[in-house]
Parts: structure tokens; C-alpha cells; sequence
């Protein structure tokens, strides 16, 4: 592979499938512009292979190159950023604010939640400290002005990784029910815009009900959703439901402390005559699923075929040849279809800033998609939907009454995923 893998999944950048990414941080008091400007300044200095502008060569390749002009740090409006425009600098990663709230808005052909993680937590802990001065820092801050370490860059060599046969593979085949709501998005000319909810949990009373039933925030939400989708989906013979959760494999190919992504899934197969077994059970059925596909042999089959990819796309000649061929070959749309998709990145330590964040909601693509996020006190549960029909969020909910799970939910928001500008061939 001769290209920066930092720009595969920008072909296959699509009007409905941008691969960006909002990172939304409700604080606890009304943001200070200023100072939030002046923080994003120190901080993207940390992070030279984020503060980037697309370009693209003389054989057609997109590439990425440093961009000095200022990291955009722009009022939240309520139409879509352009990434990469003449608008915001021409950068991938831009922060916008309103009121309480800056929302982190970014390229997912960079990085994923794990990398951009770095980037979200300097950012608001320079801004914390210009803020409420001295505070103490996450134990795996980058602060400005350190050195990027050498894991942070790594991008495995293929050839160095061993090729053991794994034991299972998953082999539960699409939920057909999914890809019809998504066609149904996809084909319809009047659905500019989709929505999500928040729901805030608190995390004692989650943690408890964990504990009580053996399962883990992943497992108990996938089970949820099956059970809600079952409510909601009308059941057709030959058909069955599956529920994804993202796993993330770098500690299976090395690259423990990379910013790219490195994430694949674990399918949860359902059948509709499992719609009355218990949470508690349903659970165990998903716990079983992740024991199985947990092999670091289909992790290293996961990055052999990305790479695959990847030297597909710069043996095509055109742009045109390598947008497709890359959408084509997509590792994201070669998966099993399943209905719903659960995504945590897991505990995180966000030091005394956790005192001053009431709120942590990841806003990504995907109908039936839910993004977890956790803070000391409560869980951040991101419901996301391709329409404003509220049935799933509802039969969610009864779930979460049937558990006696206390919970709050908000209204409706638009996602506005920022589109990406692009150079021209």
C-alpha cells in the first residue's frame, strides 16, 4: 500500500453516507467563546495528523496534508458544516457551540471515537482550565506541547501478523428487515435530514441491573433493542432479527494506542420465537455471541481484507475507478445486515472535567443506531432514527420500564451530519 490509510474511506464518501462524525458535550454552564477558540488553537497543535486539508495527486489519489491555518471554531447553526471547505479552513475537524453545549464535528476516514477521543479530551481540559483553573488532568491526556508517541501512529504491517484459521465465524446471514428501512431512506428524495434522541440513565441503577443479570452495558442493549424491534417490526416468514455491536480490535493487531480506526462488529442472531424469553436470558445469548467472535484471528482477517481494500483502490487509474471500486469492496458494507447497531468505546477517564459535563452524546449514521457514552453519574444513550416515527424510541422505553431502569428522554434533534468538500480531478 503506498497511500496514507488515513484516506480510504473518503471514497466512499456518498450525500447519505458522509462518514462524519459529532461529538456533542453539554456543559454546565453557557460556552466562552473566546476561550474555547483559544483552547482548540493549543490543543489541535498536539495532533498534526488531524489538522489536515484534502488534496489530490497527479494519478487521482485523494491525500492529506498539513493545513496551518487555524482550526474553525464557528457558532452552531442550524444547517450542515461542510468539512474541508474554504468556510472552516479547509480542515476535517471543526468545533462548533451553542449555549452550553460545543459539539466536535470530524472526518471518520481519520480516526474513529478512540482517536478522536484524544483530540475531544485536550481540547476541553485546556478550555476547563482557562475556565476554572487548575483541574485535575485525565491520566492519558496528551497535552499540548508533548511529544506524539510512536504508537499513535502505527498502522500494522500485514505481513507481520499471523494467519491462524479462527475457530467460529459468524454465519447468521442479513436481517432483511433492516436493509428494507434503509432502502426506504435511501430511495426517498424528501428525507433530507434524521433524528436522534438522548436518553440519560443513571449509572448506579444500570450497573446494578448489570450486575444482577451478568451482563455489560453492550450485551443488556442488545438484547433491549431485539426485544423493542420485536414490537415494532412486523415479523415475516424466513426472516430473523440481528443486533451488531462495534468491537474494537487494535489490541489484536498491535496497535493499541493508534488514532485510526480499527473497529469491527459482533452479530447477535435473534429469531421472533425468542420475542417472550426474559432480558436476563436474552442477554446470556449475546454474552455467547461475543465469547465466540472474540478471536484475534478474525481481528487479523478484519485488517487483511482493509488492506486488500486499500491496495485495490490505488491500482484503479481515474478517480471515478477508485470511488467505486471502493464502495464496492467497502469492508462497513460487506457485513451481515443486522436491524440495530449498539456502539460503547467503554469507561473513560475524564479527571475533575467530569464536574463540569452534564452530557456526552456521540451523533453518527445508521437508522436503529445507538451510542453509549458514560460519566461518573449517569450513561449517555444516543437513539438514533432515519425518520421522526417515534415507535422504536417508545417500545425501547417499555423495556426500560418493564426493567424498572429509571431514565429521562429528550426531544427530538436533527443530526446534521456535516457533508465533506472535495478537490476536483
Amino acid at each position: 500500500m503506498s497511500m496514507n490509510p488515513d484516506i480510504y474511506l473518503l471514497y466512499e464518501y456518498m450525500e447519505k453516507i458522509p462518514f462524519t462524525v459529532r461529538f456533542k458535550v453539554q456543559l454546565d454552564a453557557k460556552v466562552d467563546a473566546e476561550m474555547l477558540n483559544q483552547a482548540a488553537q493549543e490543543a489541535i497543535e498536539r495532533f498534526p495528523y488531524f489538522k489536515v486539508q484534502i488534496g489530490l495527486d497527479e494519478k487521482q489519489n485523494y491525500t492529506l496534508s498539513q493545513n496551518v491555518r487555524p482550526i474553525a471554531v464557528l457558532p452552531e447553526k442550524d444547517e450542515k458544516l461542510v468539512l474541508g471547505s474554504k468556510a472552516v479552513n479547509g480542515q476535517l475537524f471543526v468545533i462548533t457551540y451553542r449555549d452550553d453545549c460545543i459539539w466536535f464535528n470530524f472526518s471518520h476516514s481519520v480516526c474513529g471515537a478512540f482517536g478522536g477521543m484524544f483530540w475531544f479530551k485536550a481540547t476541553l481540559y485546556q478550555y476547563m482550565l482557562k475556565k476554572y483553573g487548575e483541574l485535575a488532568a485525565p491520566k492519558d491526556l496528551k497535552l499540548p506541547g508533548s511529544p506524539v508517541a510512536e504508537g499513535e501512529l502505527v498502522f500494522p504491517d500485514v505481513n507481520a501478523l499471523p494467519k491462524d484459521e479462527p475457530i467460529y465465524r459468524y454465519d447468521g446471514g442479513d436481517s432483511n428487515l433492516a436493509i428494507m428501512r434503509t432502502l426506504k431512506y435511501m430511495f426517498n428524495p424528501f428525507a433530507k435530514d434524521n433524528y436522534y434522541y438522548q436518553i440519560e440513565i443513571p449509572a448506579k441503577e444500570f450497573m446494578d441491573y448489570a450486575a444482577r443479570i451478568d451482563g455489560s452495558p453492550n450485551t443488556i442493549l442488545a438484547a433491549m433493542m431485539y426485544k423493542a424491534s420485536a414490537r415494532f417490526l412486523k415479523e415475516k416468514k424466513g426472516t430473523h432479527l440481528s443486533v451488531r455491536i462495534a468491537a474494537d480490535y487494535r489490541s489484536d493487531i498491535g496497535a493499541d494506542d493508534s488514532y485510526r480506526d480499527f473497529v469491527r462488529f459482533i452479530h447477535i442472531r435473534y429469531e421472533w420465537d425468542m420475542k417472550d424469553e426474559s432480558i436476563e436470558k436474552l442477554n446470556m445469548r449475546a454474552r455467547g455471541a461475543i465469547i465466540k467472535q472474540n478471536q484475534k484471528e478474525l481481528s487479523v482477517e478484519r485488517f487483511v481484507k482493509l488492506e486488500e481494500v486499500h491496495r485495490g483502490v490505488d491500482a484503479q487509474p481515474d478517480l471515478k475507478s477508485k470511488k467505486k471500486y471502493a464502495t464496492r469492496n467497502s469492508t462497513f458494507r460487506s457485513d451481515p445486515r443486522d436491524n440495530s447497531t449498539i456502539s460503547y468505546v467503554g469507561k473513560v477517564d475524564w479527571g475533575d472535567m467530569d464536574q463540569h459535563i452534564k452530557g456526552l452524546y456521540t451523533i453518527t449514521d445508521g437508522d436503529l443506531m445507538l451510542e453509549l457514552n458514560a460519566l461518573k453519574d449517569k450513561f449517555c444513550l444516543t437513539f438514533q432514527l432515519i425518520d421522526k416515527k417515534r415507535e422504536p424510541l417508545d417500545r425501547f422505553c417499555e423495556i426500560l420500564d418493564n426493567e424498572k431502569i429509571p431514565y429521562t428522554v429528550s426531544d427530538r434533534y436533527t443530526r446534521r451530519l456535516p457533508k465533506i468538500e472535495f478537490p476536483q480531478p
